[in-house]
């Protein structure tokens, strides 16, 4: 560095340097030092002759330049810290945040990458690589800042809760439909990123918007009485009975029925309100929204629970009384 290209002296008269000895023994190509000299970084002399000439001071000078530009900081920020109207302390703090920054974006694009090779080498039957749209997309989405992406899930949820109570009980579905984590992981798996992409084009569906919005007008309802039935009692018997392929008009569907609590006491007509109710309040495509939030958010993983919910909502119509 600084020792290895300090111009020697003779006695007391430092000799001086032609460009390209310079080049020679800094390594640095004589167009960018000429470059820089003209830029007034590197100071330098004329000899007799006319040509540039360097002094001691002047390679000390190219080899912090260099130095500063090899870490990447941009000419200004070099010509502040030569003129000493910055410390080399505070652009590198700003050229570490603005590393970081770089940094994050590239790891989302290797993630985007990734998810593209993946679609790249399916099987005759996986499903079609992403057209153009999709892969801008993907890029577009994964670089967003947080901002940005806070942004883009606040307006979704703010448009569908738009004029709904927000002491009502079901309110509090705004709040975790805002819980976006802060940032995309440093290193973002394809997973993560796909799970972005995907809730991005939910949250910008009409269908979608006003899918939420229904649910959300009905829930915020004080007058309407909504019949809940035990979640997690209609999970276990509803759901092996969805998995397992049982008819939910059939007979062997009013026995699972019977075994989730409060159905029995339900009259035909209380049947059917159940049954709407449970309609308006599942979707599939809401749940899918709280499964990429989760993946977002590094969420433990659960199983689908919409499905066992419709089936119980069938049964209920299809069985409007006790067996």
């Amino acid at each position: 560095m600084l020792s290895s290209v300090t111009a020697p002296h003779t006695g007391d008269h430092p000799v001086s340097l032609t460009i390209g000895l310079l080049a020679r023994r800094t390594g640095v190509s004589v167009r960018t030092i000429r470059f820089w000299s003209d830029e007034g970084l590197v100071p330098s002399d004329r000899s007799v002759s006319g040509h540039r000439v360097y002094d001691a001071a002047a390679v000390a000078r190219l080899d912090l330049v260099r130095t500063l530009r090899e870490l990447g900081l941009g000419l200004d920020d070099v010509r502040s810290v030569l003129s000493r109207r910055r410390g080399v302390g505070e652009v590198a703090q700003a050229h570490v945040r603005a590393l970081e920054s770089r940094i994050r974006e590239l790891k989302a694009q290797r993630a985007v990458c990734v998810l593209l090779a993946r679609s790249g080498s399916s099987g005759p039957t996986d499903p079609i690589e992403p057209d153009e749209r999709t892969v801008t997309l993907m890029n577009d989405l994964a670089r967003l800042s947080v901002t940005q992406r806070q942004n883009l899930i606040d307006e979704f949820v703010t448009e569908t809760f738009a004029g709904t109570d927000p002491d009502a009980p079901g309110a509090g579905i705004a709040a975790g439909m805002r819980a976006l984590p802060s940032e995309l992981p440093d290193d973002p798996t394809p997973e993560q990123v796909g799970a972005w992409v995907e809730l991005a084009e939910l949250v910008a569906d009409p269908g979608f918007r006003a899918r939420c919005r229904e649910m959300a007008v009905a829930g915020s309802d004080a007058t309407a009485e909504h019949r809940q039935l035990d979640p997690a009692a209609v999970i276990e018997h509803a759901g092996r009975a969805e998995a397992a392929g049982i008819d939910p008009a059939s007979a062997e569907g009013a026995a699972v029925l019977a075994r989730i609590p409060d159905v029995d006491g339900l009259g035909p007509a209380e049947r059917i309100r159940t049954a709407e109710t449970i309609e308006l309040f599942s979707d599939r495509r809401v749940e899918r929204y709280w499964t990429l939030l989760g993946t977002l958010n590094g969420w433990p993983a659960r199983e689908p629970a919409i499905p066992a919910f419709e089936w119980v909502a069938r049964a209920l119509r299809a069985q409007p009384s006790q067996p």
